[in-house]
């Protein structure tokens, strides 16, 4: 049984229908509470049961912040960042960094069940202490890919097999403005995946395989964690 807990929102699962309504019995006995039935929406992810697993999205949420930004009619873009960002600095600055910072932390919530935005959202995360007239097409470009996969989301498959491997990659000094390399991983508990991150590395790599390393020892970090935190015994589970 898990108990995910967020200020007065709580939601409850397990494999015992019978100890679930105790759970609530007990928990409505002592504090003023309202059972909702089977979870729709939570905090934002709307959930959707199919016979074969759960569809996670924030399509409400994702139609809020093209909304916000007045880009709900905008033309969709098949791909959220240009095939090679412009390395110029541009020095007119944005009128309203407020409301970048804004618009990216929105994103940054959108994050949680869209992997595929990630490493756009590092990016326009990187340029919000001083926001220009470029970071902003930049980051218009990423809520017209947000229009065109509006409806993208998580499936969670179940009986799913329960071992856990992950995948990085990192690139070398791609950042020219730092010239810190950029690390992204994934990690999968069976096919579904369960955690991810692109993330400009802290210190400068001297070399294409420091930056490697850096990546492999950050990503089994992650692989160690998701292995133990999911599971009591923690022989039970593969992890490659």
């Amino acid at each position: 049984m898990y108990l995910l807990l967020y200020v007065d929102d709580i939601l409850l699962t397990g494999s015992s229908n019978t100890l679930l309504n105790m759970l609530i019995f007990q928990l409505s006995s002592t504090f003023s509470m309202k059972d909702l039935g089977p979870v729709h929406y939570f905090l934002g992810i709307q959930i959707k049961t199919h016979p074969s697993g759960l569809f996670l999205s924030q399509t409400k949420y994702a139609e809020q912040i093209l909304n916000n930004a007045g880009m709900l009619d905008c033309k969709p873009m098949s791909t959220p960042l240009p095939l090679k960002l412009n390395s110029s600095v541009s020095t007119a600055k944005y009128p309203d960094p407020s409301d970048f910072r804004s618009i990216v932390g929105a994103l940054q919530y959108l994050t949680l069940t869209r992997p595929d935005i990630s490493y756009a959202v590092n990016i326009v995360c990187q340029r919000m202490h001083e926001p220009t007239l470029a970071d902003f097409d930049l980051l218009k470009r990423v809520l017209r890919y947000v229009k065109g996969t509006i409806f993208h989301g998580l499936y969670i498959h179940k009986n799913s097999k329960l071992n856990v491997q992950a995948f990085c990659d990192s690139d070398w000094a791609g950042c020219t403005s730092t010239r810190r390399s950029t690390t992204g991983f994934c990690t999968f508990l069976g096919c579904n995946i369960i955690s991810w991150s692109a993330k400009r590395q802290p210190t400068v790599s001297r070399s294409s395989t420091e930056t490697e390393y850096r990546a492999l020892a950050l990503t089994a970090a992650e692989l160690t964690w998701s292995s133990a935190s999911r599971s009591r015994d923690p022989s039970a589970m593969n992890t490659n």
